[in-house]
């Protein structure tokens, strides 16, 4: 019998590859802009995350979601991201 195969994803922030359903997705959608997809399956460009506060400030520190969606992110957009994030893990 052969195993089904994890599809592995690599955190903006701490750069560490881990199965895709332990991480976050942010999305960059031409509507919406950038926000969370919690169900993981909305259309656009997506960049994983881990759930913790460590990783996000790692990935502003270090612009990943800049280099991940090849343009500038401005500081609300982290911010916002942080809160929505807080509510996402809080659950």
């Amino acid at each position: 019998m052969s195993t089904k195969k994890v599809p592995l994803r690599q955190c903006i922030g701490c750069g560490e590859m881990k199965s895709k359903k332990e991480m976050i997705r942010i999305l960059k959608t031409e509507e919406e802009g950038i926000v969370l997809d919690a169900t993981g399956r909305k259309n656009g460009r997506g960049a994983y995350i881990c759930p913790s506060r460590e990783c996000l400030e790692k990935a502003v520190k270090s612009r990943g979601l800049d280099r991940s969606f090849k343009m500038s992110v401005p500081k609300e957009v982290y911010q916002t991201l942080e809160k929505e994030m807080e509510q996402l893990v809080g659950r």
